[in-house]
């Protein structure tokens, strides 16, 4: 089979993968957070198996301690967090209208002179940009309703999610050995080659940003609910959550952590200053400990190509996308890796010269 052949029906197939994606993107949030907590939790398993354990009493084991630990964080966090959003949402208003004055006084101090406005126009410019913003808000809101996000959505996501899960952990080294055997014979090795150091990339930065997430999530939360931030708890596990992406965490649970503690403690600057300590804190931890040992440079992830894959995959197919996000970004990167590598030893690149020939070199995404 020609090259162009192989080629046309390798771009055929992903062609059909992404049509039946952008299709599909409704129903598949269940199956693919199903996928993506087999693939986090298969390690486990094997571990469990060499202990002597069968791969189904391995999966059970897993399965029912994962949904006890969930059974308990529900009830000892889920009231406390319902009620912290509840009264998040209820001071957003007051703390928008604070906000608003603070930055007219600024329009109308030393700052505002010096940069020749006046208080009418920063009121006015203020006015429009919060108007904008509730827009953007209302837009935000529906298209989470769009995207399949409503109540019967996040049903499917808790009862089908752990279901498919079980399933695929059960049955994950069977489906991984039947998609070798049907690998193209002329191509396996090279194949499994890539698929091998995808796999390295995704276990390193998936595996290890969980960790990282977790820890932040905990110093966060608790850090904040020490210094008395009143919503420090929910502004802790948010910052976590989001520190999947790099960077952008901290940034966020910042700006929202210390926007509440300037409504909160004003003039006490103090207070203030700890809730920035305790964010200062966990970068400085994440930075020199838990990355560096938890992801490394193995991971060969650029955090710019990370944050890019996640914005543009959940631009495109909403929240699956932002899940498909990394396995993807991870594949290309892999992929263009090896293209690159080929492409340097190939007669396009070198040559019809003999002393053209340049050692190859390391290429990160």
């Amino acid at each position: 089979m020609s090259i162009q052949r192989q080629a046309l029906i390798w771009a055929s197939v992903i062609a059909v993968f992404v049509a039946l994606t952008w299709a599909l993107k409704g129903i598949l949030l269940p199956f693919v957070a199903g996928m993506a907590i087999a693939y986090f939790l298969d390690p486990l398993a094997d571990r469990l198996e060499k202990y002597g354990l069968s791969r189904l009493a391995a999966t059970a084991v897993i399965t029912i301690f994962f949904l006890l630990l969930a059974v308990v964080l529900m009830i000892v966090l889920l009231p406390v967090l319902y009620n912290q959003l509840i009264a998040l949402i209820e001071i957003t208003p007051r703390l928008m209208q604070r906000g608003q004055e603070w930055l007219i006084s600024i329009g109308d101090g030393r700052l505002g002179r010096f940069l020749g406005v006046h208080g009418a126009d920063v009121e006015r410019a203020i006015s429009e940009s919060l108007g904008g913003s509730l827009d953007w808000l209302m837009k935000f809101m529906s298209s989470l309703s769009s995207q399949g996000m409503q109540i019967v959505a996040l049903i499917s996501l808790v009862v089908v999610t752990p279901v498919v899960a079980f399933y695929l952990l059960l049955d994950w080294d069977r489906m991984i050995e039947k998609i070798d055997g049907l690998l193209p014979r002329d191509h396996q090795e090279t194949i499994r080659m890539l698929a091998r150091e995808i796999n390295e990339v995704l276990a390193g930065f998936i595996r290890g940003q969980v960790i990282v997430c977790v820890v932040l999530g905990l110093i966060y939360a608790v850090g904040l609910t020490l210094v008395g931030l009143r919503f420090g708890l929910i502004v802790g596990i948010i910052a976590g959550i989001i520190s999947f992406i790099p960077y952008l965490g901290t940034i966020v649970g910042f700006v929202i952590g210390v926007a509440l503690a300037l409504f909160q403690f004003t003039p006490d600057y103090v207070s203030i200053g700890l809730v920035v300590a305790v964010f200062a804190f966990g970068q400085f931890i994440e930075g020199n400990f838990l990355s560096p040992k938890l992801v490394g440079d193995r991971v060969k992830l650029h955090p710019v190509w990370v944050m890019f894959a996640i914005f543009a995959f959940a631009a495109l197919f909403g929240f699956v996308g932002a899940l498909l996000a990394l396995p993807v970004a991870a594949a290309l990167g892999v992929i263009t890796r090896f293209a690159i590598s080929q492409y340097r030893k190939s007669q396009l690149y070198l040559g019809s010269s003999p002393g053209n020939i340049i050692p190859p070199r390391d290429t990160d995404s």
